[in-house]
Parts: structure tokens; C-alpha cells; sequence
């Protein structure tokens, strides 16, 4: 059945298409009527679409596990590390189940909404269908997925073209604006319309070719200032994006421009992986209304999956699926569910959401919606909830379906448009250069670390050269001290973009698997970025060094000089870029570097001479980078004119040593002596410059650290954590689905002191950015108080200042203008006193991985609390923030690994752990499903009884 009617040319209402507020002006179910009747028309038929099918698709991984559960809850100390080597518990593969027999069909002009508890497989579905599930040795993998009758492996490397995929992590470059990332993935989905695009817009009249031809480019012209009409990002599209360590927009914002990013080129099915992180339900309603209209209108597919979805989104999607432990307890029209549910003896009361309902069932929670004395048996796991589908008319319905025919419309697409659509929009060349623009406004926009690199190169170059100012060429040690150390400073500092680097490859992850460009562009584009600050680096540093130290004064050896230090410096720079490729993260990848550059300063022949080396591991001499350039810069400098001459400083060498004096110098060091090798230096060092960019490539091409670490896991899992029923904002007072219970009030001293928080006509303004003589007010005479026992909860919609108003009570604007009064136990407070009762906990968890929980705790107590107060009571602190965040079983555990809801405790607990009297929280659940968001409650509960004044915004 049609979804809806494929508007007609004539009742389309006329849009300006000058700019992207033009084309939104009547909003985005006008804007998509509008262009689906202007090129429905110029096409002669309904716009490209793409049905998704799979059938008894099955994912299973072999995992590793040990006999003895304390195996893992051991640090993973080097003395327990050796222990297990050679001791270690008997260990076994078992084979871990993530899907299991599913089936259906994502058809074109409907949106479904992907339902089910954490793990239980709907990202891995999504990432099926994308193409973007890595498919390791260990995971096997089996049933067909096919896109208009064609099998998903044949159009693989094409698949990003027609499915987008929108992950559930924000990954972005935080230094670029929320417009200049969509802009750029905008360019990498080519831009424009394509020739192709041009050709298929004509078959209508001349009128009507020609006006869908003038929609469909200023469509894609004002394409980016569309997505942020769409998404609500008009406030903050010149903001920088930021991340966990650089401030930026905030998170329900970047949650968007993840979803925009992936909104560009000519999708026919969108899979969204919870995209309602951190916003607010008018936010979320606005985006899957929007979606709804794409997939209606456009008749595009649109699959969304959501934590919790309240009865108006919920109401938006055509079709459900249900999952739970990778089984489909349900899949079929929304408006049917409810009846399918209570056909099988279960009943949704009038206060709990239909989305709650459907996620308690194959829970031990689904006992409270169960009809009593129901004439069958009812199921109680996912796998009883699956056979019962599996045997139901809605199973065959949607069996019948997926074994019809398909549609003649779809499987012309797959000659018309399928078939031609190559792999990437742009081609090398173009994708390289926007590559190249974007990696330079990266590297270029990070002021402080090209300032801090700048002053520091100085500086040395400065101390170099004044310690051994105008060197006497005959002290051989201090010469070639001076070239070796020149080298290795300047090699050694690119050692310092892994960090970097390491961050950017998360993005490359990301976007190479939506197919935005090529491997070998991005590799060359981030090689190319690296020049000019190399050149900067090399000619001062060399500069300095060269001049005031006494090199040989002529112009074309400096210039030689520069330009082997340049590659030298190239070559290791990209040797970095290497090991962060291969890396499986920071923690591996920078020891390597430490290591490598070593080995690389060991045998390079100044340290150890070349004679000195043994000759099992004259390898290491050879292929160091170092080795060549040393070797190259000490030839430049001894045979030179002035000093490639047998009479010098009164000793004839030439009669004395059969040598000139350059060669007999070189030859105290055991260097080669011909000119050659400057030659030689040159071309190798160029060489391994080029090989490392090879290796790059190759690393990112085909290894990919998408999923967590491989670790030894216990048979038996965790004990379920005792579930409350979640109360939704619907539920009544006084309803009985929850039992009363008593809570045991906290008798331990306070060591603080209960405060009182008041603001009273607050008003914050900033600099205007378009006129600076005038200014923004983002603050409007606010009032308010917060009294300690309670939490009080900062509501409003994304973009109201709830962030804004916090951040300046917590005295964390370091700009802009403040006026007003905050109070604290009525006394106005100044920065220092804010700063000594209040804690503030920031959105992103960030904390030292190789720690354990209690380390944290204890590490931030001891830092914070006042040094008279006794290690007895810094510990006692600890302890009791260990208690009333539930982190009792998990406290000795290393940080690495834990879920995102214990480490937003964690984060809960190392400001806790300060001893403070208020506590700011800036979105505590943002991210998480109801069970962990209630578990952070609690949580925060128990921490407000205990006599702390809270404020949040959620």
C-alpha cells in the first residue's frame, strides 16, 4: 500500500531557491514535496529507491575464555602479566552468538524503528546491512543480504554510496566548525549534481527538465545550509565541534552533526545507530519528523535504532523490529504490536510508555504486564518470544514479502543507477586537494601547539647554538655532536604528533568506511599538511645552528644542509604517522615511537661507531634514518673547500695521514668518505620517506581497531544488577508497580559543610562575532536557588543556556561579561570559594585507563582535599564515595573496559571525592539506556541525602 501520494507538479508550492533558507523557508515536508515533484516529473517516473532484504542472517564470534574467575579481575601488573605466561589458567574458545536467524525487509517509503536492550545486536544489524561490521577470523558469519535483488557482496565496495550509516559515537576533527564539517562531507559526496544525475533529468518536457535541473542544483548548492536548518544547528554552525578536551558545541549539538554529516549525496537508505543521544524530545521529534518525510516523500528507507522513544516518536515509524539477544521477538507494522503482544498474553497499562513495555518483555521485568490466568502458555526468554513470531501470520506476512518479486522500479535501478555509481564521487586528485585543505585548516587552526613547537624550536636552536658557538672544526666529537643532536631534536619532536595522529585515525575510520575518499588521498594529504611547518621548524632550528655554531659559510652547502635535515625530518614524522596507523592505540603506539627512535639514535654511528657495531646487528645502522643523514651533513661539512685540503691549521694530513684533513676527521668516526653519499643520504632518506607513506597506507587500508580489545573473560558472567521499574514522566503518583522501600539514612561525619546556593539578576553577555562594539545577552536577568538535600534540574530546550547559566555559577567563564549576584549561604562568592566547595562534572568521562577505580578516587582526594586534613579521612572519603555510587564489586577493577555507565559514576565520584558541598552535572545520562540511567540516579540520589546540593541539566 502507498505510503503517501507523489505530489504533483502543479499543487507543489513555488520555493525560492537562492539560498538554503529559502529552500526551508516553508519547512522540510514542503521542501521534499517540492523536489520530488520536480524530478518525479523530469524523470517520468518515481525517484531511485533501494529495498533492503536479509534472510537467516546470523553473526556469531569465538571468544577466549578461562576457567578461573579471578584470573580476570587481576591488575594487569608486569609480575601478574609473567604469571599468567607461564602459569596461567586453562583457557578455551566458546562461541558467543550476536545475531541469530534474523529476517526481514526494509522497504522503500517506510521508516522502522529498531527497538532493544543494550547487546542486544541492533548496532551489529545496522553495521551488517552498512557493510561496516568488521569481519575478523573469529567471526562467522552467515544468510544473504541483498539491495534490489543484488547480493550485498557484489556492490560491497560501492555499498557507502547508496547506504549511509550513522553511527552511535560522535567522531570529529574539534577544531573545525559545525559548518565546515558538513561542508567538507558535503565536497566528499561530490558536491554537486553529477553528470549522470543531469542525464536522468530528462525525460519530461523542456519546462519540466528544466526546473527539476534548477531544483536539483541549488539543492545540492545550499546543500550543508539545509542539513543545518534541518537539524536546528543555525545558532551554533560557526562554533568549532570540540571534544573531550577541547570545549565546543555541546553534546546533543554534536550528536546532530553527526547525524547531518552522513545526510549528504544520493542515499537511497539511511541507517541511523541512536541518534537522541543527549538531545532534548523536541529535538528528537523534529529529526525523526524529518525522516519520516524523507522516507514518505523521497521514498527513501529510513531504519532508525533508539534507547527510548517516547509515544509521539514512537508514533512516527510505520514498522517495528524488536531484538533481544540478537533474535527478532517481533517485526511488522507499529500499530500491530500492541494486539501482537497481547495475543501472546501481555498487557501494556495505561501509564507505562509503549516503548518501556516492549523493552521490559523477555526481561525478568515482564512479569508485571502479563494477563493472569491466560489459557496458554506464556514465553519468558527472548529465544520462547522468537519462536512464538517465527509461528505467527505476521512472521508469514512479512515472510511473503521477502520472497515477492521485486518491483520493476527497483530493479531498473540497478542498471540505471546502481551499476553506474562509482565507488568515490570525487576523483584522486580532487579528493586529495580538499583533503589537503582540510588537514591544513586542522594543523593550522591548533594555535597554541604551533606556537608552543615554534618557541620551543627557538629556544633550542638559541641554546645549541650558543653552547657550542663558532666550534673549532678539529674537535671532531663537538662537530659531529652538534650535526647528531641537530638531527635527533628535530626528528624526536614529530614524536609528538601520535596523539594526533591517533584521534584523527578514529575520523578516517569513520568517514573511509562512508567511502568520502581514498586511503592513499588521506595519506598524502596529511603527509602534505606536515611541509610547511617542516620547513618552518628546519630553516630555523638549521638556521641557527649552522650559522652561529661555525658550519663551513657558503651558501650552497647551508641549503644542502636544511634540505637533509628537512627529509630527515619528513621521514621520521611520517615513521610516526606509521606506528599510530598500526597502533591499536596511544598507549601502544608512543612506546613504539620511544622505542624505534632509540634504536634508530643507537646505530645511527656516533653513539656506537659503525666499526664498534657487532655484526649480527649492522642491519639496525643500515636502515636508520639517522644513520644516512648523519652521514650525509658530516660529509657536507668536512669535505667542503676550505676543509678538503691536505694543509690545515699548520699539519700537513695529506704527508702525516695519506688523507686531507676532512678525511681523516670523517675517518675517526668511521664514516665513508666520497661525496657520494651526500647523494646517497639524500635519496634514502626521500626513499623512506615515500616507504613509510607506502606502510601508511597499507596499515589504514586494511587494518582497522574498531571494536574493543580481545580480553580473557570469565564463563561466568556478571550477576545482574537488581533492576527498579522505571517510572516515565506519564506514570501516576501512587501507582503500584513499584514496592515501597526504606532507605537506610547515612550516620557517617560530613566533612563539609551543607551549602546553600542563590542567584539573583544574573546576566552574562559576550562580544557579538558579526559587530563587537555590540553584545550578545545569553543570560537575561536569571533568579533562582538551589538548598542543599535536593537536586535541582536545569530543563529547557538545546540552545536555551541551561549549559550557560551553569557553567557561570560554577565560575567557569573565563570570558564575556558577568553581572549580578551568586550567593552561597547568602554570602556573595567569589571565584576562590566557588572553586573550594563545588565540583563539576563534565559531559565526557575522561580518566587515566591504566588506573583502578579506587586509585582514581584516592589519586583526586589526597590532590584536592585541604593538606590538614589526615590520611584517615581522605581514605574514609573514598570509601564512602565508593558506597554511595554502587561501585562496591567493580572499585578494584582497572578503568580500562568498564561500560559507559560506570565510568560516568567514576566520573561522579572523583569530584565527590573532593569533599565538595555542591556538585554541578552536566548531562549524567546522556548516552545511556533506562536501567543505567536509573543506576546514575540512584546514585545521585543517595549523594543529594547526604546533604550536597545538586544541579544538572539534562
Amino acid at each position: 500500500m502507498e505510503l503517501s501520494t507523489q505530489p504533483s507538479p502543479t499543487t507543489a508550492k513555488k520555493l525560492g531557491l537562492e539560498s538554503g533558507q529559502a529552500l526551508m523557508a516553508e519547512g522540510p515536508q514542503v521542501l521534499h514535496e517540492y523536489v520530488a515533484s520536480k524530478i518525479g516529473a523530469a524523470m517520468g517516473r518515481a525517484m531511485p529507491q533501494m529495498d533492503v532484504r536479509f534472510n537467516n542472517l546470523s553473526v556469531s564470534a569465538d571468544i577466549v575464555v578461562v576457567d578461573d574467575p579471578g584470573v580476570k579481575h587481576e591488575l594487569p601488573t608486569l609480575p601478574n602479566t609473567m604469571k599468567k605466561a607461564f602459569v596461567g589458567p586453562k583457557k578455551r574458545v566458546v562461541r558467543k552468538q550476536i545475531l541469530k536467524d534474523v529476517s526481514g525487509m526494509f522497504a522503500p517509503g517506510k521508516i522502522t524503528l529498531l527497538l532493544g536492550q543494550p547487546g542486544s545486536g541492533k548496532s551489529s544489524l545496522l553495521k551488517m546491512l552498512s557493510g561496516r561490521f568488521p569481519i575478523e577470523k573469529n567471526i562467522t558469519v552467515e544468510g544473504d543480504i541483498t539491495f534490489n535483488n543484488v547480493q550485498r557482496e557484489q556492490i560491497i565496495k560501492r555499498l557507502p554510496q547508496f547506504v549511509a550509516y550513522v553511527n552511535q559515537r560522535d567522531k570529529h576533527f574539534p577544531m573545525l566548525t559545525v559548518k565546515e564539517t558538513l561542508e567538507f562531507a558535503h565536497k566528499f559526496c561530490g558536491g554537486e549534481l553529477s553528470k549522470r544525475g543531469e542525464e536522468m533529468l530528462s525525460k519530461g518536457s523542456p519546462q519540466e527538465n528544466l526546473e527539476a535541473l534548477e531544483a536539483a542544483k541549488a539543492v545540492f548548492a545550499h546543500y550543508p545550509d539545509i542539513i543545518i536548518q534541518q537539524l536546528g544547528l543555525q545558532n551554533c554552525m560557526n562554533t568549532i565541534v570540540g571534544d573531550a578536551m577541547t570545549r565546543g558545541v555541546s553534546g546533543g549539538e554534536r550528536k546532530r552533526v553527526t547525524t547531518g554529516e552522513m545526510e549528504f549525496g544520493t542515499k537511497c537508505v539511511t541507517l541511523m545507530d541512536e541518534i537522541s543521544t543527549g538531545l532534548d524530545s523536541a529535538a528528537t521529534y523534529d529529526i525523526i519528523n524529518t525522516q519520516r518525510s524523507v522516507a514518505h516523500t523521497l521514498r527513501k528507507t529510513v531504519v532508525v535504532a533508539l534507547l527510548q522513544p517516547s509515544p509521539e516518536v514512537f508514533a512516527l515509524f510505520d514498522d517495528v523490529m524488536i531484538l533481544n539477544e540478537g533474535q527478532v521477538m517481533y517485526h511488522g507494522p507499529c500499530r500491530s504490536v500492541d494486539k501482537y503482544f497481547e495475543g501472546l498474553g501481555f498487557s501494556c497499562p495505561p501509564e507505562r510508555d509503549i516503548a518501556d513495555y516492549l523493552l521490559d518483555l523477555g526481561t525478568p521485568e515482564q512479569y508485571r504486564y502479563q494477563v493472569q490466568n491466560y489459557h496458554t502458555k506464556q514465553p519468558r526468554s527472548a529465544g520462547e518470544f522468537a519462536e512464538s513470531f517465527r509461528r505467527s501470520d505476521v512472521h508469514r506476512e512479512m515472510l511473503n514479502e521477502l520472497e515477492a518479486p521485486h518491483e520493476e522500479d527497483l530493479l531498473r535501478n540497478v542498471a540505471e543507477v546502481m551499476e553506474p555509481t562509482p565507488a568515490f564521487h570525487q576523483t584522486f586528485v580532487e579528493s586529495t586537494l580538499t583533503l589537503l585543505q582540510r588537514q591544513s585548516m586542522v594543523t593550522y587552526r591548533n594555535k597554541p601547539f604551533i606556537f608552543g613547537r615554534l618557541l620551543m624550536i627557538i629556544i633550542m636552536g638559541l641554546l645549541y647554538s650558543t653552547v657550542f658557538y663558532d666550534f673549532d672544526p678539529k674537535e671532531v666529537s663537538v662537530v659531529m655532536g652538534v650535526i647528531f643532536a641537530t638531527v635527533m631534536f628535530l626528528s624526536m619532536g614529530q614524536s609528538s604528533q601520535i596523539p594526533t595522529y591517533m584521534a584523527e585515525r578514529d575520523v578516517f575510520y569513520k568517514q573511509r568506511g562512508a567511502n568520502f575518499f581514498r586511503t592513499a588521498s588521506y595519506v598524502l594529504a596529511t603527509s602534505a599538511s606536515q611541509i610547511p611547518l617542516a620547513i618552518v621548524e628546519t630553516l630555523i632550528f638549521g638556521s641557527l645552528v649552522y650559522w652561529m655554531c661555525g658550519f663551513v659559510s657558503e651558501a650552497k652547502l647551508f641549503l644542502i644542509f636544511e634540505f637533509i635535515l628537512l627529509l630527515s625530518n619528513l621521514a621520521m614524522g611520517m615513521w610516526f604517522f606509521f606506528l599510530s596507523a598500526i597502533g591499536r592505540n596511544g598507549d601502544i603506539a608512543t612506546p613504539l615511537g620511544m622505542v624505534s627512535v632509540l634504536v634508530f639514535v643507537i646505530f645511527a654511528g656516533f653513539i656506537v661507531t659503525k666499526s664498534q657495531i657487532p655484526d649480527y646487528l649492522i642491519w639496525a645502522h643500515w636502515i636508520s634514518p639517522m644513520t644516512w643523514s648523519l652521514k650525509a651533513l658530516a660529509i657536507n661539512q668536512y669535505r667542503s673547500g676550505p676543509m678538503d685540503v691536505c694543509f690545515y691549521d699548520g699539519v700537513d694530513y695529506c704527508s702525516e695521514y695519506g688523507l686531507r684533513m676532512g678525511e681523516y676527521y670523517l675517518g675517526l668516526f668511521g664514516m665513508d668518505t666520497e661525496k657520494e653519499w651526500i647523494v646517497y643520504g639524500i635519496i634514502y632518506t626521500a626513499a623512506m620517506y615515500v616507504v613509510f607513506m607506502f606502510l601508511s597506507y597499507l596499515a589504514l587500508e586494511f587494518i582497522r581497531y574498531e571494536v574493543p580489545e580481545n580480553v580473557d573473560v570469565s564463563e561466568k558472567t556478571v550477576e545482574d544488577e537488581s533492576y527498579t521499574m522505571l517510572q516515565t514522566p506519564k506514570q501516576k503518583n501512587g501507582a503500584n508497580t513499584v514496592d515501597d522501600y526504606v532507605v537506610e539514612m547515612d550516620t557517617r561525619e560530613k566533612n563539609f559543610t551543607p551549602v546553600t546556593v542563590a542567584f539573583q539578576d544574573l546576566w552574562y553577555s559576550v562580544p557579538d562575532p558579526h559587530n563587537p562594539k555590540e553584545s550578545l545577552d545569553l543570560l537575561k536577568g536569571i533568579n533562582g536557588f538551589a538548598v542543599p538535600g535536593s537536586i535541582t534540574a536545569l530543563m529547557g530546550s538545546s540552545g536555551a543556556g541551561k549549559t550557560t547559566l551553569m557553567d557561570v555559577i560554577a565560575g567557569r567563564k573565563t570570558g564575556g561579561k558577568i553581572t549580578g549576584k551568586i550567593l552561597l549561604n547568602g554570602y556573595e562568592a567569589n571565584d576562590l570559594a566557588i572553586r573550594r566547595c563545588t565540583g563539576y562534572c563534565e559531559q565526557m568521562d575522561v580518566h587515566s585507563e591504566a588506573a583502578t577505580i579506587r586509585e582514581a578516587l584516592t589519586f583526586s582526594s589526597f590532590l584536592r582535599q585541604d593538606a590538614s586534613i589526615p590520611d584517615a579521612k581522605k581514605y574514609d572519603s573514598v570509601n564512602e564515595c565508593i558506597e554511595l555510587l554502587g561501585l562496591e564489586d567493580i572499585a578494584d577493577q582497572i578503568i580500562r573496559g568498564s561500560s559507559v555507565e560506570q565510568m560516568k559514576r567514576l566520573t561522579i565520584g572523583v569530584e565527590l571525592a573532593a569533599q565538595p558541598s555542591v556538585i554541578f552535572l552536566d548531562e549524567p545520562t546522556s548516552g545511556l539506556d533506562a536501567r543505567s540511567a536509573k543506576l546514575i540516579m540512584d546514585g545521585v540520589r543517595k549523594v543529594a541525602d547526604s546533604g550536597r546540593t545538586i544541579i544538572s541539566w539534562w
